[in-house]
């Protein structure tokens, strides 16, 4: 079109000093018409129209995608995601958070992703999840590589796509010089795979971030009397991920004048139920309350069973005392049971040995512990 634009152009500026009809301008104003463009491509309606956003998504998107000058890789992208079997919701869910996808090559980016991802076991519907949660990765063709790395370490691909889902970040740090790094550092903790995808799932940036942070965590871990290698050092890691040394300071601090401990006594404690650190002050308030002035228990006796205070106050805690000392009064109960136990079972065998064997003489019992369960106190439960 150029060299025609040329040519004409050329053409009267040679014969426009011997015409005295037609000006020079009126000469170059028949060319253009002659060699006009196409009507330039209306991005924003087209993601309107076409894409489903909102006015004020198509105007925020149309920004990133202003080069788009013709519909035909658009159109393309878009019935690539047909084809995965992305909604029509779901595709303007995508374009408005990504709207470079759009100028993505279905040939060259996305049908070799997909074939990748299939051959790792990644099933149709899952590749469009993926699509869904990290579009902006998912038109790079590192994003397999990466999956084929990280599908061993969270076990499952549903596994591996919920973390995504909280931390997408875990596609876009690098491999090499994050991930693996701090990978093998919680290796060399003692961490396996499944204490580490565990682990991101609450500390979710842990994998990708500088391999220092995670170094200053696990120190904060051991700080706390939890040797790396133990068992309960992924807790440790876990109940330390938001809090500075001060405040674990604190939180030790409070603990021990919550529960009437020595500074001994909240160091056993925390080694045994690291978790306790991230538990509200509020929640284990109301639960040492209730453990040393209702049940009775001694502080001696939480410090090597801190575990108790991990469990539902209302949902377990309080309707199982209740149900305990039903029976005592009721002179059903023959023997004392240690309570720490009859909170630490199973819901099935907690009903198998202490609401079944009772219903001809206790029948309203198993109705009044349901009620105790939902949080309300059955007249049968007032003892005083």
């Amino acid at each position: 079109m150029l060299r025609l634009r040329n040519s004409i152009l050329s053409h009267l500026l040679s014969t426009s000093a011997a015409s005295t009809v037609w000006p020079l301008h009126q000469h170059l104003s028949a060319a253009a018409a002659a060699v006009s463009p196409r009507p330039s491509f209306a991005v924003e309606k087209y993601l309107i129209d076409t894409c489903g956003l909102t006015r004020a998504q198509a105007l925020k998107a149309a920004t990133k995608i202003s080069h788009v000058n013709c519909p035909s890789k658009p159109d393309a992208v878009l019935a690539f995601l047909a084809g995965l079997g992305l909604s029509s919701a779901d595709v303007a869910a995508v374009v408005a958070r990504d709207p470079k996808f759009l100028c993505a090559g279905v040939e060259r980016t996305l049908d070799p992703v997909v074939l990748g991802l299939n051959g790792l076991g990644i099933s149709r519907s899952e590749v469009a999840r993926l699509v869904l949660l990290a579009p902006d990765r998912f038109r790079n063709r590192c994003i397999v590589s990466k999956l084929q790395y990280y599908l061993p370490l969270f076990g499952s691909t549903e596994r591996l796509l919920r973390a995504l889902n909280h931390s997408s970040n875990l596609l876009s740090s690098s491999l090499e010089k994050v991930v693996k790094p701090n990978v093998a550092f919680l290796q060399e903790c003692g961490l396996g795979a499944c204490d580490i995808a565990s682990l991101c799932g609450c500390a979710r940036w842990i994998l990708a971030t500088k391999p220092e942070h995670v170094r200053a965590m696990a120190m904060r871990a051991e700080a706390v009397g939890v040797p790396r290698g133990s068992g309960a050092f992924r807790q440790a890691m876990q109940a330390v991920a938001f809090l500075s040394e001060k405040e674990i300071a604190i939180k030790m601090e409070q603990l021990k004048n919550m529960l009437k401990w020595s500074d001994a006594e909240v160091g056993i404690a925390v080694r045994k139920a690291p978790m306790m650190l991230a538990r509200s002050n509020d929640t284990l308030q109301r639960k040492s309350e209730f453990f040393i002035s209702e049940v009775g228990l001694e502080p001696a006796y939480i410090t090597h069973r801190p575990a108790l205070l991990s469990y539902s106050l209302e949902g377990r805690i309080k309707p199982r005392y209740y149900v305990l000392k039903f029976l005592k009064v009721k002179g059903l109960l023959h023997q004392d049971r240690d309570y720490y136990n009859t909170v630490m079972i199973s819901e099935k065998f907690f009903l198998a040995r202490f609401i079944c064997p009772h219903k001809q003489a206790a029948p309203h019992l198993a109705e009044d512990y349901a009620a105790a369960c939902r949080g309300e106190l059955p007249t049968r439960f007032r003892f005083t």
